[in-house]
């Protein structure tokens, strides 16, 4: 019986010492929202991340995720398709829910690195960052800034409050630990449903 895999809300919140500020880290399939003066963190390899802020209030959040490789090709339908949307829209619902007005929402994206061994062939950073593009200029939400594709995983700092995002290029992975966590993620996805009844509003 295969069941869905829930975006969760991060629990990792810590202080920063370097940037003298609440802290939350997220994970594969993890997302974070406040309406705070925090930090939001996430390192980055295929897998993509949209920070998406009201810039009227200064309430936003960040997701991160990567479409699984469903073998279904990529129609508009597709299960790998429907997966990225419910990931977009479960952050975005969660924003509008506490305040935040669409008419008022803009995304910076990261990610995409071609970084994972094995799953070069089927491109799957590309496809994370052509998807979360798609995803943001059919919801007609503007797009402030990006940087995606490339093959080196990334360190995303975003401060929802003021909207700015640090990026931190990783040259050198001294760890599998990126690159471990990613492949269990995607690992998940692919023995999960991505449920058609996941309810979209």
């Amino acid at each position: 019986m295969s069941h869905l895999y829930e975006e969760q809300l991060a629990s990792n919140v810590y202080y920063d010492r370097t940037f003298d500020c609440d802290a939350a880290k997220i994970l594969p399939g993890e997302y974070y929202y406040t309406s705070k003066d925090m930090l939001i963190v996430t390192v980055l390899g295929s897998c993509v991340a949209a920070c998406i802020r009201d810039r009227v209030s200064g309430l936003g959040g960040m997701n991160h995720f990567m479409l699984p490789d469903s073998g279904d090709g990529d129609s508009p339908i597709s299960a790998s398709m429907r997966y990225g949307t419910y990931a977009m829209e479960v952050l975005i619902n969660q924003l509008l829910k506490s305040g935040a007005r669409r008419e008022n929402m803009e995304a910076k994206v990261f990610g995409g690195g071609a970084v994972l061994r094995g799953f070069s062939a089927i491109n799957v950073g590309e496809r994370n960052a052509e998807f979360v593009l798609k995803y943001l200029r059919n919801e007609k939400m503007r797009i402030t800034a990006e940087d995606l594709n490339d093959v080196y995983p990334r360190k995303v700092y975003f401060f929802p409050r003021t909207g700015k995002v640090l990026v931190k290029k990783l040259m050198q992975v001294h760890n599998d630990t990126l690159v471990k966590r990613e492949q269990d993620y995607a690992t998940r996805l692919r023995g999960n449903s991505v449920a058609g009844d996941v309810e979209l509003f």
